[in-house]
């Protein structure tokens, strides 16, 4: 049997809580780093039999190949620190390796060459491009994968307690119900004063402050957020530190959490640390680049994605009655109105149809219209949507320059009424997109009230790398198929 050792001032009770939060969170970690080193082994082994079959070579050289992508691959994201989970951000998605990722594909590069040169391979030039090129594109997908395996797995899940109530914390709440790809699962909330805004208490409260002590030893908790509370300052640190002590993860909502996309550089007056909130206008050598960005990317995919429209129209064509476009009337940039081009995935009799169902409308913000299983879609529609492929026409809007690829969403005139009020009317200060943070953070499952202020959020805090991280983060969505139908 394991010996436990105390540490001073903790008692065996705690310390057996202390080691019981510790060996949940490296056996958590364990598990997706295999899942990613599996990935990373088949990526390079099936690469390396690529671009052996690609240059015709034996198939002992073929076999040399995929061993030196395998070994040195496996080897360098070790070291790029690809196999670090510990972020949230790294649960959900591979989007925050990125960098890492483009520095490890580098080295490889400049690694199989050189092993390439020494070890007289033929080609050894194309070996390093095509292999680590291939050993990239396979090991992106292949991880995307794992990481949708692993969030199946519910008994990894962080079991997590919301410190604090209010709006934050039901937002939180709601978000973490939404989001399971952080394999974060509320399980009450911790505060002296419980206050919900709606009188729906969407959590549990597990005790006070003063108990939350008890509630981690009690409760087998992993992760505590700090939310906005009414406590003291004092009462929050001594959370923190009590959150520590039982060697849980902790995480804080800063305030003014909604504006914090517009800050600038981090500032410090006197060792404590500043977030400079500006109200910088969009300069017009940003809004040329964000325009050269569309042009080139709509252009580009227009001309390798043609095949696949014109399948997609036939099949429309065969499947029901009707043009194969729909087109809307949406509220552009400024309030310009434009006419919105998605393929039809509809019966054409939708818009008249639309009154029968109105009493089964899922969206309870008072403004969307969402029927999960919507009878007036047809059978084409259905994939359409689910995949996300209707809005591939919206290529042909952002060419002509009503859309963007990234921007708020391009909402209908009747909705655009509920969020021309105030703050709100500044999501209009760029063209609409075909994607966004509203996009890529739930798409349809998401509020109206809540997808604007996305939108704000994004307009107000907008850069161009911004705009490369939402499309790359696009594609896990799109292929997840979350939120939508």
């Amino acid at each position: 049997m394991e010996s436990i050792a105390y540490e001073p001032g903790v008692s065996p009770l705690q310390a057996a809580a202390q080691a019981r939060a510790s060996t949940r969170a490296r056996n958590r970690s364990i598990f997706l780093q295999r899942l990613l080193f599996s990935a990373d082994v088949v990526a390079g082994a099936i690469a390396g039999l690529l671009t052996g079959a690609l240059l015709h070579a034996p198939v002992s050289e073929a076999s040399q190949i995929a061993l030196l992508l395998t070994l040195g691959w496996v080897a360098l994201a070790f070291i790029c620190g690809l196999y670090n989970v510990s972020d949230l951000s790294t649960w959900a998605s591979g989007l925050s390796d990125a960098p890492r990722t483009v520095v490890a594909a580098l080295l490889m590069s400049w690694l199989v060459l050189g092993v390439g040169l020494w070890g007289h391979l033929t080609h050894p030039i194309v070996i390093a491009l095509a292999g680590t090129f291939a050993t990239v594109s396979l090991d992106s997908i292949l991880r995307a994968v794992s990481r949708g395996y692993a969030h199946r797995v519910a008994p990894l899940r962080q079991r997590t307690v919301v410190v604090g109530s209010g709006m934050v914390a039901e937002r939180l709440a709601e978000r973490l119900d939404r989001h399971g790809e952080f394999w974060l699962e509320p399980i009450g909330l911790v505060d002296d004063d419980v206050h919900m805004l709606d009188g729906d208490q969407r959590l549990p409260k597990l005790g006070s402050l003063d108990q939350l002590d008890q509630v981690l030893d009690s409760s087998r908790v992993d992760r505590v957020i700090i939310a906005f509370s009414r406590a003291s300052h004092q009462q929050l640190l001594s959370c923190i530190r009590t959150c520590r002590d039982h060697r849980v993860a902790v995480d804080v909502v800063p305030r003014l959490f909604e504006l914090l996309d517009g800050t600038g550089a981090m500032s410090q007056i006197g060792g404590l640390p500043l977030l400079s909130i500006g109200a910088k206008p969009l300069a017009r050598a940003s809004r040329a680049a964000k325009r050269a960005l569309d042009i080139v990317g709509s252009t580009l995919l227009l001309a390798v994605l043609s095949p696949l429209l014109l399948a997609i129209a036939v099949a429309i064509m065969i499947d029901s009655r009707g043009s194969i476009f729909f087109l809307q009337v949406r509220d552009g940039r400024r309030q310009k109105p434009f006419r919105m081009i998605k393929f039809r995935s509809m019966h054409k009799d939708a818009d008249e149809r639309k009154k029968q169902f109105e009493s089964e409308n899922e969206a309870d913000d008072g403004v969307l219209f969402k029927i999960k299983g919507d009878p007036r879609i047809t059978r084409v529609g259905r994939f359409l949507r689910r995949t996300s492929m209707d809005e591939l026409p919206q290529l042909i809007n952002v060419l002509k320059g009503d859309m963007s690829l990234v921007g708020p969403r391009p909402l209908i005139l009747s909705e655009s009424r509920h969020a021309a009020q105030s703050w709100h009317a500044r999501r209009l200060d760029l063209r609409p997109g075909i994607t966004g943070l509203w996009q890529v953070s739930g798409r349809s499952d998401i509020p109206f009230q809540e997808m604007v202020r996305f939108d704000y959020q994004y307009v107000s805090g907008w850069s161009l790398a911004r705009d490369a991280e939402i499309l790359l983060a696009t594609i896990p969505v799109v292929l997840s198929r979350r939120g939508a139908y």
